[in-house]
């Protein structure tokens, strides 16, 4: 994990030197005494090799210093900040996910090439198919500005969390159902699926207790890189949305070469999906005996 994290912090700290313009450019013109204060006081103009070494000990403190966009707000404040909005949207939609894609992948598993799997695997499609910068404004469409049932934008309370979670999760359904039939497919046809059917077992017995804790393995593998993307990655449904997440701190820094934002906020999302990789690694083992952690 160690050399991974070294190596994005380089990469991201090389690319957003390299990216044109800079943290302080604006459409008026900067004094140039101003200009070489507001430098000097965010150590801009010291060596790059200085300026990488501080970067390094800092984030290894999870010090990233002052934003340059928003000067009177340290970078660790913003990234909690944001990510306990982001954490919540997205946890909501992974639980939701989970909660519809595994019952589906399983439903249709069991009833394989029958009418039940057909139109859950084509309403899978078309999740899969349909980008949530679509379905998005759809959903505000359809549900706001139509029925005025629920509020368009905005982080304000329990009804405002409907649309950006629906539209965050519908993909996610889509993927998990799919993985769950494939997983339920190949256990379904297992030895000891057959020996538990023999022995006069339900089928429901046979499915809920015997085939999916298996069954969902490919599931399991997805979750870590998964939790992460729907947490840290719901960029456009944050702006869409009006939603003061993570992903929209991350585009305000990237238009405004803040670098002490964007850089932050990459660090803590590699962490985080290095982390949970590593739960995902754990959960196999507990999942599957066969499976051996070096």
């Amino acid at each position: 994990m160690v050399p991974t994290l070294l190596v994005i912090a380089t990469l991201t700290f090389v690319l957003m030197r390299l990216a044109p313009g800079g943290p302080f450019m604006s459409e008026k013109d900067i004094p140039a005494k101003a200009k070489q204060e507001l430098m000097h006081r965010y150590g801009l103009d010291r060596p790059l090799h200085e300026q990488y070494l501080a970067f390094l000990g800092g984030a290894a403190r999870m010090e990233f210093g002052p934003s340059y966009k928003y000067p009177d707000r340290q970078v660790r404040e913003i990234i909690l900040q944001g990510f306990a909005v982001s954490a919540e949207l997205g946890g909501w939609a992974l639980l939701l996910s989970l909660l519809i894609g595994i019952p589906v992948g399983t439903i249709a598993a069991v009833r394989q090439n029958q009418p039940t799997d057909f139109a859950a695997m084509t309403l899978a499609l078309a999740g899969v198919s349909v980008p949530n910068f679509v379905l998005g404004p759809v959903l505000v469409l359809m549900f706001s500005l139509s029925l005025m049932w629920l509020p368009a934008a905005l982080w304000t309370g329990p009804e405002s969390r409907i649309l950006p979670v629906l539209a965050l999760c519908v993909s996610y359904v889509a993927y998990i159902a799919r993985l769950t039939r494939a997983g339920m497919l190949e256990v379904l046809r297992q030895d000891y699926i057959r020996t538990a059917r023999a022995k006069g077992l339900s089928e429901r017995v046979v499915v809920v207790k015997h085939a999916l804790k298996l069954g969902i393995l490919p599931v399991v593998s997805y979750l870590g890189p998964a939790a992460a993307r729907i947490i840290m990655g719901s960029i456009v449904i944050e702006q869409i949305f009006a939603i003061p997440g993570l992903g929209r701190y991350l585009v305000i820094g990237a238009v405004n070469r803040d670098y002490t934002l964007v850089m932050g906020v990459v660090l803590f999302y590699a962490s985080f999906l290095l982390v949970l990789n590593l739960l995902v690694d754990l959960a196999y083992s507990w999942l599957d005996p066969r499976v051996e952690l070096a």
